[in-house]
């Protein structure tokens, strides 16, 4: 810079440097004392925290931690990003978990990394799994060391929990519901359903909490607080078990249905009906207009929109609807709306194979039948398609960052979204994680995940199944 012109220094070197990346920036910061203070300017990163990730961690900020700033938190979870993109070798711990001595038939988060919210300097996560052995325990999936263990019971037939008030929820082949303190594992509360195979679903509605029920009976029982009162049943599928139960994002309707029938429609209940009923009225329920429900999931960045596959004409077809759900009120009743927003064939082959639905945004479906991927608009548009897996997907687990799915081929396989071209997401596949010997185990069955870890469970051909954690960290 010639010497009769004046420094660049404070704001007018700061405003230039909004131009720069995270790699720039850092290259800027050597060159001498001003650019170096202009480039360390918590403005800047602060901002490129933002249009990265939309929402970043405040509270970690101010935690107590040393050399807390938004530029070392955007490089701390950068850098996590990248180990988890890549997946190399010394990026990741996996410890292979063992204890239960049966088959395990579900795991959860009961404190984990939110996707959306992580906390980087905190990398501790506590997963509840529920066997046939007729146990749950709590495991530190960093160490690998349980943390405690319920007495054994008839064996677990499903688990689920509340991450928020850590309350773990169970259902065994008696149908007996039981819940649990996450911390300690003492039991709270538990109900009879007399149902053998029971589906679980909770949800807080305004800070009251609510567990809906499905039963082998076709009913939703519906159970309100820690004691587990009944507030609702209603029959759904008379004669079929309901093996689909999900609901909305806005908390105000469920779905559900069998899989077990070609002929029945999948139903939609207000949920207020389940957990407030009137002595005067059934609840406000209604099908709908499809039959033969294979799987569905509800849009998560949208209020009530559900996307399921069924059955269609002719028989041996598949397609994939998207209805918007809405009330309608007036002085003297109140109706559902169910609103169809798109329907598509799917061409994956689908035929005594498992089928699974998980949804991204408001514009992204994921669909998996055999050992096939797809990702779907929802206009129907065929965005990618992926066949990395040998044998079947069993499980895939889907967050703002990546897709994992587990195979029965034991490998997991990762997939990271990242902006296309026109603004859209795209889906890329990155690379296996592996689970271990064929000799001891037949494949993965499950898999689940946070901001910072992967769990899946590998069936044990001792009959014995086994929890693997991989946790990447900074």
């Amino acid at each position: 810079m010639a010497a009769s012109q004046p420094y660049l220094i404070g704001d007018c070197l700061i405003q230039i440097f909004t131009f720069l990346s995270e790699e720039d920036l850092i290259s800027a910061s050597s060159v001498c004392k001003d650019w170096h203070e202009a480039a360390d300017t918590q403005w800047l990163w602060r901002r490129l925290c933002l249009q990265r990730w939309s929402f970043c961690n405040l509270a970690v900020l101010g935690s107590g931690q040393e050399d807390v700033s938004w530029k070392r938190y955007y490089l701390r979870r950068s850098h996590l990003e990248m180990k988890m993109t890549k997946g190399s070798t010394g990026g990741y711990t996996c410890k292979s978990i063992r204890g239960h001595t049966g088959k395990v038939v579900g795991f959860v988060y009961l404190q984990g990394n939110l996707s959306q919210n992580p906390d980087l300097w905190s990398s501790s996560a506590t997963v509840c799994s529920a066997s046939t052995d007729g146990t749950v325990r709590a495991w530190n999936i960093q160490n690998g060391k349980c943390l405690w263990s319920s007495p054994v019971q008839s064996p677990l037939a499903g688990i689920i929990c509340d991450e928020q008030r850590e309350v773990v929820i169970t259902a065994d082949s008696t149908g007996l519901i039981k819940t649990w303190q996450g911390q300690t594992g003492q039991e709270v509360a538990s109900f009879p359903t007399a149902s053998p195979h029971c589906m679980l679903l909770q949800y807080n509605i305004n800070n009251d909490w609510f567990l809906t029920v499905g039963t082998n009976m076709g009913s939703v029982c519906t159970l309100a607080d820690s004691s587990l009162s009944k507030k609702s049943s209603v029959v759904v599928c008379d004669s079929f078990g309901v093996n689909i139960l999900l609901v909305s994002p806005d908390k105000k309707w469920i779905v559900a249905g069998t899989k077990d029938s070609r002929d029945l429609s999948p139903k939609v209940i207000y949920t207020e009906s389940l957990t407030s009923p009137s002595e005067d009225e059934d609840p406000l329920c209604q099908s709908l207009p499809v039959s033969g429900g294979q799987a569905a999931v509800f849009i998560p960045s949208q209020a009530a929109r559900l996307a399921i596959v069924h059955h269609s004409q002719p028989r041996g077809n598949n397609a994939l609807t998207v209805f918007d759900v809405s009330i309608k009120k007036t002085k003297y009743k109140s109706e559902i709306q169910v609103q169809q927003v798109e329907s598509f064939p799917v061409s994956l082959n689908m035929r005594h194979t498992q089928i699974l639905l998980e949804a991204r945004d408001s514009n992204c479906i994921m669909l998996a039948a055999g050992h096939q991927l797809c990702v779907y608009s929802l206009k129907g548009a065929l965005l990618a398609s992926f066949t990395d897996h040998d044998l079947p997907i069993t499980s895939i687990c889907v967050d703002s960052f990546r897709a994992v799915t587990a195979s029965q081929d034991l490998s997991l396989r990762v997939l990271t979204w990242r902006r296309a071209a026109d603004g859209g997401l795209k889906l890329e596949s990155q690379y296996h994680l592996l689970g271990g010997s064929h000799t001891m185990s037949r494949g993965f069955t499950r898999v689940a995940c946070d901001y910072s870890s992967i769990v899946a469970s590998a069936e044990g051909l001792d009959g014995k199944d086994v929890l693997k954690a991989y946790s990447f960290t900074c």
